[in-house]
């Protein structure tokens, strides 16, 4: 019966700390050629030690992304919906909170649609310059 927040918190536990090996693994693996130069004597270009030492920048939120998941997560929403038609042949009284659940995901999925296109004219806006050009 607590088996399942147990299980839970080591999933989402095993994926954090996956996460934070992974990026150290990759860090390593970037500044190898780095290491492998000072240990062959080479001169190394002070330009060329900073790209590699400054932190990846990620490009932050993308319009598609966020639309991609937005219509996941509606059809995800619809799929409940129609699934609480079909739990209710077994027990009637679990068609109203099936459905809430479902409508409350396409709600989720409709907001992921509506940021996706909020962030795309914001970009166009930014784009344009502060006179809209």
């Amino acid at each position: 019966m607590h088996l399942v927040p147990i299980a839970f918190l080591v999933f989402v536990t095993v994926c954090a700390v996956t996460g934070i090996i992974t990026d150290y693994m990759k860090r390593k693996a970037a500044l190898e050629p780095l290491r492998a130069a000072i240990e062959h004597g080479q001169q190394l270009d002070p330009a060329l030690v900073e790209r590699l030492m400054a932190p990846e920048r990620s490009s932050g939120l993308g319009p598609m992304s966020l639309m991609v998941g937005g219509i996941i997560t509606c059809a995800a929403g619809v799929g409940v919906m129609i699934l609480s038609i079909f739990v209710s042949q077994a027990d009637k009284q679990a068609l109203y909170p099936v459905m809430g659940a479902g409508i409350a995901v396409l709600c989720v999925g409709l907001g992921l649609v509506i940021a996706s296109r909020a962030l795309e004219r914001y970009r166009q806006r930014q784009a344009q310059g502060p006179n809209g050009r």
